[in-house]
């Protein structure tokens, strides 16, 4: 009897505990149980205690209300230019009616995946490959505004759906890849010839800044240099009439150049007989009486008349001279030649030389040419 009495109390304890245990019920923060009474919708539990009647109220589902990212696996899509491409896609959904995510569909999450599937499909099928890979942003937004559409009255708010990755066929990421590196070498040829381009320029300037810089110094250089050769020759000039040099220092200079005008390529051979020493002596002579008659003192001013008749004295004192030593010349070249090389009777003509002629003036030239002209 006691034995039975203590089963009885047992029982009736394990009785009442799971009675408090299933009409206390625990919900956490940011989850919303559905409770059926008799297999009926009777409320929803809101996070916290709440209290059910044991044995007559179940919970049927228990809904998580915070967002919920799901990744769902490549699907193959056809372009518009009958490729085929392999898109990963994102979801970001949560659920913001328990009741109607329960009773609505039976398993909401199975149908978000075939709707982004055949919606994707839909979307990626207008497109062509290079439009579906540069048109990202649209193809997502697309995708949300129908998703949330079609699933509001789950209960259900898509917030984003993100293309993870649009992979096409290996043939035609070799395509691309050979397009791309065409692409990049194109716009390095065309750098590499604006930078050569940017260089001649820029050479061609410096060299014609160059040119005109060194033309400049060069005008500068001669323009100085005609300037001090020209105060030069003033300077001699004016020493030279200042000082007023006698004959002697005139004679001293033509004798001088005389080696200056042997020298030149123009020159034919000069023949010098012995007696042309004679000759020379003679003309010393003469230069030396001229100097005499003149005088070595320097004056201390210049008189232009009496220099052009001392001038026209001493060419004709050379003329003369010059005469006597041509003369003696000829003699000479007629002595030392053999008997037949001359006629008897010949005799060879004399021409009387000017003064301007025997002192080789450029007035004698000048009339020398007209006449033969």
């Amino acid at each position: 009897m006691e034995v039975i009495i203590a089963v009885l109390v047992i029982v009736i304890a394990v009785l009442a505990v799971t009675t408090l245990v299933r009409s206390v019920r625990i919900v956490p923060q940011q989850r919303m149980d559905v409770v059926e009474r008799l297999g009926k919708y009777k409320r929803t539990l809101s996070p916290g205690l709440n209290l059910l009647v044991p044995f007559v109220d179940a919970v049927r589902t228990k809904v998580d209300m915070r967002e919920q990212v799901v990744s769902f696996p490549p699907q193959p899509v056809i372009t518009s230019d009958n490729l085929v491409v392999s898109i990963d896609t994102v979801l970001y959904f949560k659920v913001v009616d328990p009741v109607r995510a329960t009773y609505e569909i039976s398993n909401f999450l199975q149908a978000i995946e075939q709707l982004t599937v055949t919606t994707l499909r839909n979307v990626i099928g207008s497109l062509d490959l290079e439009r579906a890979l540069t048109s990202r942003d649209q193809i997502n937004k697309h995708l949300s505004s129908v998703l949330d559409e079609t699933t509001g009255r789950w209960g259900i708010k898509v917030t984003r759906v993100e293309i993870k990755a649009i992979e096409p066929p290996p043939s035609i990421r070799d395509s691309m890849e050979k397009q791309m590196r065409a692409e990049r070498e194109r716009r390095a040829t065309i750098l590499n010839a604006e930078g050569h381009k940017q260089a001649a320029i820029l050479t061609a300037e410096g060299e014609k800044q160059s040119q005109v810089l060194r033309a400049d110094g060069d005008r500068q250089a001669r323009i100085l240099q005609a300037e001090g050769q020209a105060k030069a020759i003033r300077t001699v000039f004016d020493a030279i009439h200042t000082a007023n040099p006698s004959q002697k220092v005139l004679a001293y200079q033509y004798l001088q150049a005389l080696p200056q005008i042997a020298n030149g390529s123009a020159n034919k051979v000069w023949i010098v007989p012995t007696e042309l020493t004679k000759a020379l002596e003679g003309l010393g002579g003469a230069l030396g009486g001229l100097a005499g008659m003149v005088g070595d003192v320097p004056k201390a001013s210049v008189d232009s008349g009496a220099v052009e008749r001392e001038a026209e004295a001493a060419a004709e004192a050379a003329a003369a001279e010059a005469q006597r030593v041509n003369a003696e010349v000829r003699a000479a070249e007629a002595a030392s030649a053999p008997p037949s090389a001359l006629p008897s009777s010949a005799e060879p003509p004399t021409t009387e030389l000017p003064p301007a002629a025997a002192l080789g003036g450029a007035d004698y030239s000048a009339n020398n040419q007209a006449e033969k002209a």
